[in-house]
Order: structure tokens, then C-alpha cells, then sequence
């Protein structure tokens, strides 16, 4: 069906990530929640869609290799038909670190997750959408981050620099998909409270030490962030591309 609306969501089991994918559900998207290791967490977000009257699958994958990404699709079309769009969210930032103590692997795990694995995924999905393969076009947002701007000296630059790519990455390929019918564009949290600050980073008490430096003076929420990337895949942002949306408190 032309008017199914089927969206894959990259690490979609926790965080901003399970907030897209609620969100997406409740507005009839049929959602595929991605993820690498964490099983539990996204059969969860899956179960919660399906008591809500949606439909939606769980599906494993590493974003940074080819072969999973390509399966991700067609498990996603196996379950719930052929994906219209798209939501590049997995990702990771490593040890919170100045750069001189940050070891090589930390680093190329973000850079092979965060930006190939961005890539690949919608490298895959224009494959798939684009008018020119037979596809009836579609929408991706990537998931940038107000670090791109930022830096974040003293945190984790080589997770900043990820997404400064990102950020490239989004402006180029909304140019070149701008006549294949996909809309591409990207969102920006600040600091929102997620798990990624103690889970990922190391950092539990980074959220309260940031606060007083947002404008708003107040951490943001995942279904902020949520609300902000269904809007960009909406009917409603027909007329954007390329756009990185901030979603940060001014910060």
C-alpha cells in the first residue's frame, strides 16, 4: 500500500531512540525498533506499541556493517512492508575524556557507528525510496547533536566531530535526493535526560554540572527531541530539506 507509512528506527530500543519510535506508532506509523545488543529493551518498546493498537517489530543490526543494514531492510519489509522513513539515531559518544586520554578504539567506535553507520543506512534507504529505483520517495532524519557546534572540549570532541559530519552529510544528501522524492534532514538535542550521560559517557553527574549554561535553564526530554523528528518526516515539513533542527533551550 502507497499510503503505509513504515518507519525503521536505528537504536531504537531506550532513550530518544524508544521516544521516536512511541511517537511514531501512536501517529500510525508501522515501526521497526533497531538494535545491536540490548534485545530486552526494544521487544519492550515493541510490546508497549502493540498494547497501544500499533504494529511494530524488533529488529537486530549493526548500523556500521553493510550486510546487517541491508537485512535490516528487508526484515523491516518482511514484518511490516517497505520502509518510507527513516531515522538514523543509534549512536555513542565513548569514556568522557579530553582527547589525549581517549584511546583508539573508543574513537573509532563512534566514528564507525555514528557516521558510517549513518551512511550506510541511508545509503540503503535511498536505494530502496528514490524515484529512480522504482521507489515512491520517502523522508530521513539523521540524529545530530548540539556538540557539533559546541565542541565539547574536555567531554568527548571525537564525538562532536561525528556529528559536525553529520551535519555535512544531511545539507549534501538532501541536495542530491531533492528530485527523488526524499526528504532529508537532521535534529540537534542539547542536553537531554537520557541514560547516554552514565551508560555511555561515564558521566552521571554531567547533566546537572550543564544545566546552568542552558539558556532555559532546564534539561530537555526525550519526547521533545521525539516531537521535533516526527514534525521533520510529516506531511507538514513537505517544504524542508537540509535543515538541522536544534532542540536545545538556546543552548
Amino acid at each position: 500500500m502507497r499510503d503505509r507509512k513504515v518507519m525503521l528506527v536505528t537504536g531504537g530500543g531506550r532513550g530518544i531512540g524508544a521516544a521516536i519510535a512511541r511517537q511514531a506508532a501512536a501517529q500510525g506509523y508501522l515501526v521497526a525498533v533497531n538494535y545491536l545488543r540490548d534485545r530486552r529493551s526494544a521487544e519492550s518498546v515493541v510490546r508497549e506499541i502493540l498494547a497501544g493498537g500499533g504494529k511494530a517489530a524488533a529488529v537486530a543490526g549493526d548500523v556500521s556493517k553493510t550486510n546487517d543494514v541491508t537485512r535490516l531492510f528487508e526484515e523491516t519489509a518482511k514484518h511490516l512492508g517497505p520502509v518510507t522513513h527513516v531515522v538514523n539515531n543509534a549512536g555513542i559518544t565513548g569514556r568522557s575524556s579530553r582527547l589525549d586520554a581517549a584511546d583508539e578504539a573508543t574513537i573509532r567506535a563512534c566514528i564507525d557507528i555514528n557516521v558510517t553507520g549513518s551512511i550506510l543506512v541511508a545509503r540503503e534507504a535511498c536505494r530502496r525510496m528514490a524515484l529512480s529505483h522504482g521507489g515512491a520517495g520517502g523522508a530521513i532524519v539523521n540524529m545530530s547533536s548540539g556538540a557539533a557546534s559546541l565542541g565539547s572540549p574536555h567531554e568527548y570532541v571525537w564525538y562532536a566531530a561525528s556529528k559536525g559530519a553529520i551535519d555535512s552529510f544531511t545539507i549534501g544528501l538532501a541536495k542530491e535526493m531533492a528530485e527523488e522524492g526524499i526528504r532529508v534532514n537532521a535534529v540537534a538535542p542539547g542536553l537531554i535526560e537520557t541514560e547516554i550521560h552514565e551508560r555511555s559517557a561515564g558521566d552521571p553527574a554531567r547533566m546537572e554540572r550543564i544545566r546552568p549554561t542552558i539558556p532555559m535553564k532546564r534539561i530537555g526530554t526525550t519526547g521533545e527531541v521525539a516531537g521535533a523528528v516526527l514534525f521533520l518526516l510529516s506531511d507538514a515539513a513537505s517544504y524542508i530539506t537540509g535543515a538541522v533542527l536544534r532542540v536545545a533551550g538556546g543552548r
